[in-house]
């Protein structure tokens, strides 16, 4: 076999080496043979099972690669390869060694890397002979279970590496095991080495997109008072900047590399926010923030960074396109919103980093395409899409990559993304041997492309959007290496876009039907964007009244912004909540200007005044307001001259103001009266208020009864007085009577009701008493009724009889 024919402390001359490989393969071929003719017997139909059992035996032990240096390696280099082999069979390995393999050949093209990737077990004459025997690490015993590091460096003129290209590397290892005693391969791990010791005379020009980009968090909500205090969401995106975390991963590895920075807009205005005084949501309150310093140190880290930078402006908040238009463009108002998050992006970042951006780029969700993302990117401003190869994929009959700007029509141009590199980081990053392989991955898929074709070509890398911290750190290691390589060239993204076009490139957009029904499930549905309509709609009607629009518009026109973000994909219910608290604070807000509860009223008399209070607990004044009084038996009740009346309401912010309507009443009874706020445009404002009132009127009539009771109480007193007087006088002249005869002539005299009427005297008509006394000057005369008349002043208020 081939490795019984590596000489142990030689090394074969390359033809020697050549000779080996060859023979290996012309020895296998009677073999191969020999099971062909085999095929239709008895026995022949138990080899698959044999075969079966000897590629489980080549997976008994698991090799991870943990490390490859260096990643792209030239003459005099010696490649370093670490790792562990963990024994996963229940028998003991014994005589075991991990060394290296080459394949005998380059890969022949792109296709075949992937295909060598998801290749498992051990196969002879693809992974190729063993290379020297000295370059292995020996283990006498691997227990079942148990994990053993290794480490193996080879020069790598030992590699016997041949024409330039891209060659399959594998790290086996070969051992023994009780059901089975001598020499065998149980474990084998592949990977691929870039070999292109020389620069390349026409090196392929290459864009990588570095996002930075985050979820939504900010709310609309601010702090009570002038300052509007921002409220977050929670402090996840101060977990983000903070060291170690994902954007200042981004940031701290995207500042050394040749890239071209793709940033949101939104992610900028909240960590501004973050600066200053800020609130975070905390159960059903807000606490204080206190990532301030964390906030300052990465926006100014940031705007160093990307000064002299090629920097691409998403349109703020990152908007779905491929959402908008497939579900939201036939809803008022949505591509409008659109266009203005377009707009403001560009002085978003010019105010934040001081780099004036690139906005003409459109970067649909993964790169994927159809006429209706094209137009509604078209729509916001965009002549630049950003798609990928993927979705729109070349003839079968192009043999090589093509440059990535392609004329689509319209003066539009796509900048068509490898889809191979651009989704080389998208798995898990956080393993060692994972992030090893993904690199080598990578490095060989670029250089194969340069090696398709020689013509110089321009190749653009669009990664996910929010790569985690492994990922970037992932990607800044292979960016790293490909940046030192001989056959790449870095390139801003824009010169991409201006490159000359291949003639034999696809430019046909795909049609509808060939979306991904895995992107246009996690897409917001219709029902999303009627509801951002509903807000808009609502903030309409509310702005009109403010007398600062601006503290209002402003960040609820933001946070709509947000409600179509990308980043809500595969979140509908986070979305679902986000767009419901932003529905909830504004109605909050416009319920601070309402009109205040009424009882029922009551009305004596045919006119009179209505007040109807407004109140105002909004920090600022509104204004454009009317009230407007309506009764709804107006032939009973009229306000003013007519069944209702208006007047405009201008209140200060923290204040109440009370608006007075005359009434006029035609007949007596209960009269529903309704109160409603309406604005400058004739649109009704809040609730209204319904109150009664009760109109009691006094008629003529009325009035003349009562005044003939009152003549009729007069004589009658008249009439008592009178008769008093000549009582009195009688008295004096016949002398002073018996009390019996007193209390006869009272009643002879007086009427029934004489002894309950009190008898008022004048100074003069007073009988005459003893000084210092209240005692009559007859012992038969009766008590006074009244105490003596005091000659002192009257007090203030005080009436007094004359």
């Amino acid at each position: 076999m081939a490795e019984a024919a590596d000489f142990q402390g030689t090394s074969p001359s390359p033809a020697r080496r050549w000779l080996l490989r060859t023979g290996a393969l012309f020895a296998g071929a009677p073999l191969l043979a020999g099971l062909f003719q085999l095929a239709g017997t008895p026995a022949a139909q138990a080899a698959p099972k044999a075969s079966l059992a000897e590629a489980t035996g080549s997976n008994t032990v698991e090799v991870s690669l943990d490390s490859l240096s260096p990643s792209v390696p030239t003459d005099g280099d010696t490649v370093t390869v670490s790792g562990t082999v963990t024994n996963k069979g229940k028998q003991t390995v014994t005589d075991a060694h991990v060394g290296l393999r080459v394949a005998p050949a380059a890969v022949s093209g792109r296709s075949s890397i992937d295909e060598a990737a998801k290749r498992s077990g051990f196969e002879q004459y693809a992974d190729g002979p063993e290379v020297g025997g000295k370059y292995v690490e020996k283990f006498s015993a691997l227990a079942s279970g148990v994990a053993q590091p290794f480490t193996i460096s080879v020069p790598v003129k030992e590699l016997d590496l041949g024409a330039d290209g891209v060659y399959q590397l594998g790290v086996s290892l070969s051992g023994r095991t009780a059901a089975a005693q001598y020499d065998q391969v149980l474990g084998i791990q592949r990977t691929f080495l870039p070999w292109q010791p020389e620069e390349s005379d026409a090196k392929t020009k290459t864009t990588y997109l570095w996002p930075l980009i985050s979820n939504t968090h900010l709310t609309a909500e601010t702090g009570p008072g002038e300052q509007q205090t921002p409220v977050f969401l929670n402090e996840d995106l101060a977990k983000e900047i903070s060291a170690g975390g994902r954007l200042e991963q981004m940031l701290t590895l995207g500042k050394d590399l040749d890239i071209t920075w793709v940033i949101d807009p939104d992610l900028l205005a909240s960590v501004v926010a973050m600066t200053g005084g800020y609130q975070v949501r905390s159960g059903g309150t807000t606490v204080a923030g206190r990532n301030q310093a964390v906030a300052k140190e990465w926006l100014a880290e940031l705007e160093t960074a990307v000064q002299g930078e090629e920097v691409i402006a998403l349109p703020f908040a990152d908007p779905d396109l491929a959402a908008l238009a497939h579900n939201g463009k036939t809803i008022t108002g949505s591509l409008s919103r659109l266009k203005d998050a377009t707009d403001v992006a560009s002085d978003t970042v010019q105010n934040i980093l001081r780099v004036e951006p690139e906005t003409d780029f459109a970067w649909p969700v993964n790169g994927a395409v159809d006429p209706s993302i094209v137009k509604v990117a078209i729509s916001a401003g965009a002549d630049k899409v950003i798609a990928r190869s993927d979705s729109l994929q070349e003839s079968s009959s192009l043999s090589y990559t093509p440059s990535a700007a392609r004329p689509i029509g319209g003066g539009t141009t796509a900048v068509v993304a490898d889809a191979r590199l651009s989704t080389a980081f998208q798995g898990d990053m956080t393993k060692a041997e994972s992030s090893t392989l993904a690199v080598q991955r990578f490095l060989a898929q670029s250089l194969t492309t340069e090696l398709q074709n020689s013509k110089q070509r321009s190749i653009v890398i669009a990664p996910q959007r929010m790569p985690s911290a492994s990922q970037a750190q992932t990607m800044a290691q292979a960016l790293t290496a490909l940046q030192g390589g001989n056959w790449s060239q870095p390139q801003e993204l824009s010169a991409a876009a201006a490159a000359k076009p291949d003639p034999s490139a696809n430019t046909k957009i795909p049609s509808s039907s060939a979306y991904p029904s895995s992107l246009r499930k996690q897409a917001l549905p219709k029902s999303s964007f009627e509801e951002i309509q509903t807000t808009q709609a609502d903030l309409d009607r509310f702005k009109v009244i403010l007398s600062d629009q601006s503290r209002v518009v402003t960040p609820f026109g933001r946070t709509m912004d947000r409600e179509m973000s990308t980043s809500w994909r595969g979140r509908s219910m986070d979305a679902a909540v986000y767009r419901n608290g932003v529905q909830t604070y504004l109605n909050s807000l416009t319920e601070q200007v309402r009109l205040i509860e009424k009882s029922e009223t009551k009305l004596s008399g045919r006119s009179a005044t209505i007040p109807v209070t407004v109140q105002n607990n909004l920090v600022q004044g509104v204004d454009n307001l009317t009230l407007r009084l309506t009764s709804n038996a107006p032939t009973r009740l009229k306000i003013g001259d007519d069944d209702f009346a208006e007047q405009s309401v201008d209140i200060s912010g923290g204040h109440s103001e009370s608006v007075k309507f005359t009434t006029n009443a035609e007949a007596n009874g209960p009269v529903t009266v309704v109160a409603q706020l309406y604005t400058a445009d004739g649109e009704k404002y809040g609730d209204e208020v319904r109150f009664t009132v009760n109109v009691t009127e006094i008629t003529a009539t009325v009035m003349l009864v009562i005044a003939g009771g009152v003549l009729l109480l007069v004589l009658a007193g008249f009439r008592m007085y009178t008769q008093r007087k000549r009582a009195a006088a009688r008295l004096e002249t016949e002398g002073a009577p018996t009390d019996d005869e007193a209390s006869e002539s009272a009643r002879r005299d007086g009427d029934a009701n004489t002894e309950a009427v009190s008898v008022v005297h004048t100074a003069e008509e007073k009988p005459p008493v003893k000084s210092g006394t209240d005692e009559p000057e007859h012992a038969s005369d009766p008590a006074p009724d009244t105490a003596p008349e005091s000659a002192d002043p009257s007090g203030t208020g005080e009436r007094v009889d004359r």
